[in-house]
């Protein structure tokens, strides 16, 4: 059996407990902004984290609602940029005022893997900046080897292809690694890609299937703070309210996740080769060709040896 040798965390209610309070809110004052009166209520912004990718939710939302039909296709893409665009600076100042802390657990399951040499990366479809404000601000201190986020690839979650990109860029097979995970959307992306999931419920998933995942807590937990509460898990997994990397990486050698994981591998190996000139497509900043090695990162794609500390 492979040895576990890379993390890939989500971001949103993975990292930082974000949709609800975060996003949501984002949201309507940039909508507010642009002098709209609609608002996405707690309840009905759950059932649009369907969608995955902020452009993407608000057309879903314009077009259920019959919103903005007189204008273009192109039109539409424009004016879904300059909504999306307010609403991420909004956020991003939510961020930078610290509104938004860190969920339970994460900076210290993250610093274990880092103890444990383990290779880990973030994996969202959130705006490239809000990731870098996460991972270069609020997690300094984490060394990630890989932050994809934003249009770095052209299908957001469920399908698998951020998790496919991962691996290339990891040049790790789906045994070798675990992916942390929220909601149905990213275990379904995940399973797809072959890999073992550890799903961290919130407010929103917590009704949501995870069963894909092998272990589901309410959060990672913290040893003098707030415990998880263990929903899924073999039996043998010694757990007191707070998960360990190393009984993550022991459990799941136990009992056999990377063989259930690598039963989906052909999805992997039928994956046509990508442009890489392709994935960077609207990301902003002009970096080149990047990549590890190069001395200079690809836009949405930040190694570890690039990382500003």
């Amino acid at each position: 059996m492979a040895q576990k040798r890379a993390l890939f965390f989500d971001m949103d209610g993975v990292i930082i407990d974000t949709e609800r309070d975060g996003h949501r809110v984002a949201f309507n004052k940039a909508f507010e902004h642009f002098g709209y009166d609609f608002r996405w209520e707690v309840e009905r912004y759950h059932s649009l984290l369907q969608v995955a990718g902020g452009k993407e939710r608000m057309r879903h939302y314009f077009n259920e609602e019959g919103l903005f039909q007189e204008l273009t296709p192109s039109d539409m893409t424009e004016h879904l940029k300059k909504l999306h665009a307010r609403k991420t600076e909004i956020f991003l100042d939510m961020l930078q005022s610290g509104n938004l802390p860190l969920r339970p657990g994460v900076k210290r399951f993250m610093s274990e893997a880092m103890e444990l040499n383990l290779t880990i990366c973030v994996c969202t479809t959130a705006n490239e900046r809000a990731a870098a404000a996460v991972t270069e601000k609020m997690l300094a201190e984490i060394e990630f080897d890989h932050v994809l986020a934003g249009d770095v690839v052209s299908k957001k979650k469920p399908d698998p292809e951020i998790y496919l990109l991962a691996l290339e860029k990891t040049d790790l097979a789906p045994e070798a690694c675990i992916v942390i995970e929220d909601s149905a959307i990213g275990v379904a992306a995940a399973r797809r890609a072959g890999l073992a999931v550890v799903a961290t419920t919130n407010s929103y998933t917590e009704r949501e299937d995870l069963q894909e995942a092998a272990i589901i807590v309410s959060c990672l937990g913290e040893p003098d703070g707030e415990r998880g509460r263990l929903s899924k898990a073999p039996p043998d997994l010694d757990y007191d309210g707070v998960l360990h990397v190393r009984q993550v990486l022991d459990c799941l050698a136990r009992h056999g996740a990377a063989a259930l994981a690598a039963r989906l591998l052909p999805l992997r190996r039928s994956r046509p080769a990508a442009d890489p000139s392709s994935r960077v497509a609207g990301i902003e900043g002009q970096y080149g060709s990047g990549g590890q090695g190069t001395g200079r990162a690809e836009p949405g794609v930040c190694p570890r040896s690039q990382k500003p500390r």
